[in-house]
């Protein structure tokens, strides 16, 4: 482990060492947005290995930024929360998705497309409130994707947070969504317009008149969608 390490006294450099490891950034921005499970942190880091997870979890509890305890509502499940010095690196870690929105450039984003990454942070930018007030199913279909991986289903009630599934939930869907994977992460990074999409067939919307006359809004968008790109 040495190695990997700077060895200097500097402030920079130790941060570094904790902070700059593999995993270590987009573990932390999991953590920041809520997500507290073992299990929720592997479906919020799909191309990370569970081995991998533990061990920078350990790290983080050893330098002092997580703390586990034992969960309230299941004494046999454990939870993972921000100590104070977890929090106060939520400005590094908006800062560096920041410039990377702003200055990686798109096709370099869109050359590593995620299915289960993206519909995991659909499901939790879910907003109900411009849905209908009961339980609205909506069935996403990618079209380009593989059996396993082509057909999701978010599951969204008043009051409570939006579910996700990749097998059939066995409600009725009302509102169908066929697309590709692509266009719908350009959607959701805010790179094209959603109207735009519909008008070339990029992305098909039938079902409930309601959802979809409101899609963008209860859709949502990452929340570096708002950052301007300075290349293309």
């Amino acid at each position: 482990m040495s190695e990997r390490r700077h060895m200097q006294f500097c402030p920079l450099a130790m941060a570094s060492d904790i902070l700059c490891s593999r995993w270590t950034m987009m573990l932390l921005s999991e953590l920041l947005s809520g997500t507290s499970r073992f299990n929720d942190l592997r479906r919020g880091l799909p191309r990370m290995s569970p081995a991998l997870l533990s061990k920078r979890l350990k790290e983080l509890e050893a330098a002092g930024i997580v703390v586990r305890s034992q969960s309230a509502g299941d004494p046999d499940l454990f939870e993972y929360s921000l100590t104070e010095a977890g929090l106060a690196a939520e400005p590094i870690v908006d800062a560096m998705g920041d410039w990377g929105h702003r200055w990686v450039t798109t096709d370099a984003t869109l050359a590593r497309l995620d299915v289960k990454l993206l519909m995991w942070n659909i499901r939790r930018k879910i907003d109900p409130d411009p849905m209908p007030h009961r339980r609205s199913v909506i069935q996403i279909i990618y079209r380009d994707q593989p059996p396993p991986l082509r057909n999701w289903w978010l599951i969204v009630e008043p009051g409570r947070d939006a579910d996700l599934c990749s097998v059939d939930p066995g409600f009725e869907v009302n509102l169908y969504i066929t697309t590709d994977l692509r266009t719908m992460t350009e959607v959701w990074m805010g790179y094209v317009a959603v109207g735009e999409t519909i008008e070339a067939g990029r992305l098909i919307l039938v079902g409930d008149r309601h959802l979809e006359s409101t899609f963008q809004a209860w859709l949502g968008a990452s929340r570096f969608a708002a950052i301007e790109k300075c290349v293309a």
